[in-house]
């Protein structure tokens, strides 16, 4: 949609003015920094000396969620390292962290220390099950996060397991993006003179907050005997995936009876009694089968001439790296590259405002100007890395 006032300067980044601290980690925390770094705000990155032990090997210069910050690499276990933590954080308007409970305390860096340091901080803590409940301490990852709370055993075909969605539900919908909401939200209230207050963010319960169409359904008596048997979850014909003749997949979306009617028009269907009535499920199976063998009879590109342009709810499934390249992506610029790495562009957009372009990470970058931000002189920094607060003193 063009801007009401194309003419009209550019308004700054709507997180122009805010600095975030970001305590290193991975996964959620990280994207939840790089939305807000997306929009404007100053995230600050602190690296863990040595660099984050993950499970697969990351080249974080390559790493996109870690783009556009500040970064300066501190070990944590210096009480010299603490003290620079704890200067930043005076300049701070928010801290994101992501360790398990009770670790910022041990270091000395949990809410009850900096925020009577700074009272205005928004202390965002981003955990798997939360702060406090039986399984507070426990270790997880987003599979385990969204297994508790009928996530994940709502999302798989008929009659088989359940499917993994990727960690995009826990982690990143539940986890980052949800503390993101919450980090604004708070840093609003603080801006109207409301004190700074913690983030309790567990992603469990982020990703139940994202089943609340689901819950709707259910209290609407859309009750399923399981696993694909529903109307969102591939159990009905008209919402599923069907492969076309050189192994291509259409993604159809028809749930209105017009959208329905018009792709039961132009798939020649529109006379076979199984489509007579959309929502008879005793009809459901059937109905899969004919759009199963008629999807099968020609090629993907085939499909997109003949659907894409029309009020079916249809859509070509593209491989992730095809993306970038489909025709309405390219228009919108959806992807961009950085430091030759293709990625998506910042989102939301916001209109009549200057975007921020992205940059990628690069490790402890910013080390020294952070530290004559602070007021450090030379021989004081010195002085730090002989105390080991960057983990590298020398031998």
């Amino acid at each position: 949609m063009p801007d009401p006032s194309p003419s009209a300067p550019l308004l700054a980044p709507p997180l122009s003015g805010i600095r975030i601290i970001e305590i290193a980690g991975v996964g959620p925390g990280p994207f939840c920094g790089m939305m807000l770094a997306d929009h404007g705000a100053e995230v600050i990155r602190i690296d863990r000396a040595g660099g984050l032990q993950v499970g697969v090997p990351i080249d974080g210069t390559r790493d996109v969620m870690l783009r556009s910050r500040r970064t300066i690499s501190l070990d944590l276990k210096s009480p010299a390292a603490v003290a620079i933590v704890k200067q930043l954080v005076a300049t701070a308007d928010g801290l994101i962290e992501g360790f398990r409970p009770g670790v910022m305390e041990r270091l000395g860096l949990g809410p009850d220390v900096l925020m009577q340091l700074n009272p205005a901080l928004v202390y965002g803590r981003m955990t798997g099950w939360g702060q406090d409940g039986p399984l507070a301490a426990m270790p997880g990852h987003d599979i385990n996060y969204i297994a508790l709370n009928g996530v994940l055993d709502s999302i798989g075909h008929k009659g088989s397991r359940p499917v993994p969605p990727l960690n995009l539900v826990g982690d990143y919908g539940g986890g980052g993006l949800m503390l993101a909401f919450g980090m604004v939200t708070a840093l609003l209230a603080t801006r109207a003179g409301a004190p700074g207050r913690v983030i309790d963010c567990a992603m469990t319960e982020g990703a139940s907050a994202l089943m609340a169409g689901i819950w709707t359904l259910i209290g609407n008596d859309w009750r399923t005997q399981g696993r694909g048997t529903g109307l969102l979850d591939s159990g009905a014909p008209f919402y599923d995936t069907y492969a076309t003749a050189d192994g291509g997949h259409v993604a159809i979306g028809a749930i209105e009876d017009r959208f329905f009617r018009r792709l039961c028009d132009l798939l020649g269907l529109q006379d076979d009694a199984d489509f007579a009535d959309q929502y008879d499920q005793t009809r459901w199976e059937a109905m899969r089968a004919t759009f199963a063998r008629t999807f099968a009879t020609h090629d993907l590109a085939h499909w997109q001439r003949l659907l894409e342009a029309e009020d079916v709810c249809f859509s070509a499934v593209l491989p992730v790296e095809a993306a970038p390249d489909h025709p309405h992506n390219r228009a919108r610029g959806a992807f961009i590259e950085v430091g030759g790495v293709t990625q998506p562009a910042p989102a939301p957009r916001f209109g009549n405002t200057e975007p921020v372009p992205p940059v990628m990470w690069r490790e402890d970058a910013d080390r020294a100007a952070l530290l004559e931000e602070l007021g450090f002189t030379a021989q004081e920094v010195a002085q730090l890395e002989r105390d080991g607060a960057f983990g590298r003193p020398p031998a």
